[in-house]
């Protein structure tokens, strides 16, 4: 009992640092964006770090991958970042959350709330029910395009995007699940399947694509921890496991990924993580790939 009662009382003392550190510098932390512009809405993301009399923060913008913001700075009871591209957000705390501006030199360009990013710590279920069927081999039954320029149908029992377009979406929602999905990515092809709409597993055989970006990665947040060789044009599948923020990816058989994911990574459909939500498949970035066998089990009531 006594590693026990030891592991308890550090984590409990880990919480405890987190609660002080926050309270003296409440801008700190994990936080869930949404920005809106005049003409649009879209979630982003950011960690708040100190340092010692330094602070610093990565950003999760609403496309692509995560990065350092150029500076961050107190200025009272404000906290204001500079991202890139001559931007700058400034924020003030409203009750427990943020609420702020997105300027660009005077003039702000829309108007951001943030939210504490939500700890979703949920455990394993003990029971799932059968795995059934997303795709049903024969139509887009279940499944709607998300945009106008769709270029995805179905053939020979595939699920197929022939060219680049809109990406396309389950109708249904989903909070925990295990996922298998087998693809065929074609060389140089690039895609990806978001679970909950939020957290992209990456698909692509381009070139020089570091870890973090690489086949089987969330992308720009969890890297995996096993190297696979590349196969393009050939079937591949993963089989994915999300309680909460646990993600465990099985790539080929061969796990790749056990971990929490820490916030949305870029194409997330909102910053709203504590709620379920659809898988999405990427088709905006090249044609060419190709799904089938797409099963969904999900806790047993």
């Amino acid at each position: 009992m006594k590693p026990l009662t030891w592991v308890t009382a550090a984590a409990l003392t880990a919480v405890l640092g987190v609660a002080v550190a926050q309270r003296e510098d409440p801008f700190l932390g994990r936080w869930d964006l949404t920005i809106t512009e005049p003409k649009s809405t879209y979630p982003d993301w950011m960690e708040v770090t100190r340092n010692g009399t330094a602070l610093a923060a990565v950003i999760q913008p609403k496309g692509g991958g995560r990065f350092n913001a150029a500076a961050v700075r107190s200025e009272g009871s404000r906290l204001v970042i500079d991202t890139r591209e001559g931007r700058t957000w400034e924020f003030t705390l409203q009750g427990r959350g943020l609420t702020g501006v997105q300027k660009r030199g005077d003039a702000v360009e829309a108007q951001i709330a943030g939210a504490r990013m939500p700890e979703l710590n949920r455990p394993k279920p003990a029971v799932w029910t059968d795995p059934e069927p997303l795709f049903n081999g024969k139509d887009l039954t279940g499944w709607e395009p998300m945009g106008a320029e769709s270029h995805w149908t179905v053939k020979d029992g595939e699920l197929v995007n022939t060219a680049k377009g809109v990406n396309i979406k389950t109708t249904r929602q989903f909070e925990d699940f295990k996922l298998h999905v087998e693809f065929n990515c074609p060389d140089r092809g690039n895609s990806g399947i978001y679970l909950r709409g939020r957290y992209e597993v990456q698909i692509e055989y381009e070139p020089h694509e570091d870890r973090l970006h690489m086949m089987g990665s969330i992308y720009s947040a969890l890297a995996p921890m096993a190297d696979l060789p590349r196969t393009p044009g050939n079937w591949e599948s993963f089989d994915v496991t999300f309680v909460g923020r646990h993600v465990t990816v099985r790539r080929n058989n061969v796990q790749t990924i056990d971990a929490d994911i820490n916030g949305i990574t870029g194409g997330a459909i909102d910053s709203n993580e504590a709620a379920p939500g659809p898988f999405y498949i990427q088709g905006d970035h090249t044609g060419g790939l190709r799904f089938r066998n797409i099963t969904v089990a999900v806790p047993k009531k």
